[in-house]
């Protein structure tokens, strides 16, 4: 089909049936998204999701087919994943992984990959997300359920009074003007020089907690001014420290490496990203390249796709303000790894090294990264955008640490509020099928004003007390977004990835103190 015979097919508003027609099922695992679905699609796409989550999947088309052209709010997500495949550069297929949902440009769980020897190839800020590097990080402990449960209440309090919470929180760190620019540059480094962070965390980080070609001068005054009073908060939305109890170990080999030796092994897991800083550097860089795209004639499907190509001085700038936002958020996470060892040792009057608090992981799950991959049975240097998913590289990979060389990459998911995690390891075939990729989470299942609007924070908080969990929330009204009702269940998603042969299942963690904003 040619590219005028695609326009006058989409311009048609075809019925839902015509549009499932282009989506085929290749296994219980995942569906091919071919190409003509949607105009100029230089590469099929994939979404992996089973028959638990794929009903979420076609209802939102369905919705969008009812209520005809756009009808205001985000594409469907499967429109989105097509989109991305119609962009310059982009190799192999656009992927997206099971906590799949629309979002803004680029779906929430999109993987795609651009060929940094394409000069057309393109960088794109909604392929990276608002919230810069928002990313877990998980760290071990050697106490044990029974150590917690007594003072469970009173280490929940003790945390919520160390960890800054909640729309507009201040950090309590002392940062200035100065330490900012350095904290831009130098990421973990920064922490590990100013005493915040172990010297082993880094080991145990993503891009050892620096991204080396980060340029402050990039940023914008305004996005410095949000970020230098947000160093060490944990923010809002579906951002949270959590008191986790290691519930099932899967794979005992890869979970003795991580140092989580027992079930009831207490871990404690944070969620958190670049805050403010990492929103105005998204926001700057859309402005920029919009106009960009007019100068080198970029042609879109859809406006909040706006990018630049990668060569080009606003794909650069991005890039370079992009690794500085990064470097923000692995210092805001380090941050709040020493307010959380601090509250530790004060409630069980031990010090932190004496509880045996190691990160085990750090993982990043809104990020662009220059890295290699096979394509076409050719090694490519390829940059690959990933908006809600999460690296996992497979044994042997050289950029993860020694420690898990042989298990492959820590993989951290979050669950929604009150409901389990899991940690997962790398594989090879996920590095083939996915640029390996792999989920971040639960993924929404109904909208933050749908979830405002039909349920009752008040119920939500009494279900998790049921259930024996402590909660400490800055706002209270704001918790029905985060309910587990509004996300899909993370064990479909967790369990698709495994099926699927993107990541293994590892280890699966459940909450007992909740700390949210």
């Amino acid at each position: 089909m040619t590219a005028s015979e695609e326009k006058n097919d989409e311009k048609k508003k075809r019925t839902f049936e015509e549009e499932k027609s282009y989506i085929e099922k290749l296994s219980p695992n995942h569906y091919k998204i071919r190409q003509g679905f949607v105009p100029n699609m230089r590469v099929p796409g994939i979404v992996y999701v089973n028959e638990n989550l794929d009903d979420l999947l076609f209802d939102e088309l369905k919705a969008a087919c009812d209520r005809g052209e756009h009808g205001g709010g985000f594409l469907p997500a499967v429109k989105q994943i097509a989109n991305v495949a119609a962009l310059p550069g982009i190799v192999s297929h656009s992927v997206a992984m099971p906590d799949v949902h629309s979002g803004y440009g680029f779906a929430i769980g999109n993987v795609a990959a651009f060929d940094m020897s394409d000069p057309e190839a393109v960088v794109s800020p909604g392929g990276v997300g608002f919230d810069i590097n928002c990313g877990v990080r998980l760290i071990r402990t050697n106490l044990m359920e029974s150590d917690v449960l007594p003072v469970k209440e009173l280490l929940a309090q003790t945390l919520f009074d160390h960890i800054p919470v909640g729309v507009g929180s201040q950090g309590i760190l002392p940062t200035t003007r100065q330490d900012l620019e350095e904290v831009l540059e130098m990421g973990m480094d920064w922490s590990l020089r100013e005493g915040y962070s172990w010297a082993e965390d880094k080991e145990h980080c993503e891009e050892y907690g620096r991204m080396l070609n980060a340029d402050p001068s990039k940023v914008s005054a305004r996005a410095k001014k949000r970020g230098l009073p947000q160093m060490g908060t944990l923010g809002a939305g579906n951002h949270y420290a959590e008191i986790q109890i290691v519930d099932e170990i899967f794979d005992h080999a890869a979970a003795e490496k991580m140092g989580i030796h027992t079930l009831g092994q207490v871990c404690i897991m944070i969620h958190s990203g670049s805050r403010g800083l990492g929103h105005q550097v998204a926001t700057d860089s859309m402005f920029a390249m919009e106009k960009s795209m007019k100068r080198d004639g970029i042609q879109l499907n859809d406006r909040q796709l706006a990018c630049a190509r990668i060569t080009s001085p606003e794909g650069q700038e991005y890039l370079a303000a992009m690794a500085c936002a990064a470097n923000y958020a692995w210092v805001n996470r380090s941050a709040m790894t020493f307010l959380c060892r601090q509250a530790f040792a004060k409630v069980f009057e031990k010090t932190p090294n004496e509880l045996d608090m190691h990160v085990v992981y750090d993982v990043s799950h809104n990020i662009a990264k220059v890295e290699d991959h096979m394509v076409d049975g050719e090694l490519k240097t390829l940059l690959v955008h990933r908006k809600g998913s999460t690296r996992a590289f497979p044994p042997h990979h050289p950029l993860i640490p020694v420690d898990y060389q042989l298990t492959g990459q820590p993989v951290l998911i979050g669950g929604t509020m009150g409901t389990c995690s899991y940690v997962l390891t790398g594989t090879e075939h996920g590095m083939k099928a996915a640029f390996g990729s792999t989920c971040h989470g639960a993924g929404r299942a109904r909208s933050r004003n749908n979830a405002r609007n039909k349920l009752d924070y008040k119920d939500v908080l009494e279900k998790l007390k049921v259930k024996g969990i402590a909660i400490r929330v800055a706002s209270p009204k704001l918790v029905m977004e985060e309910a587990p009702e509004s996300y899909k269940d993370v064990t479909h998603v967790v369990g698709t990835c495994h099926e699927a042969g993107l990541s293994k299942k590892a280890v699966k963690l459940r909450p007992v103190a909740v700390i949210k904003g």
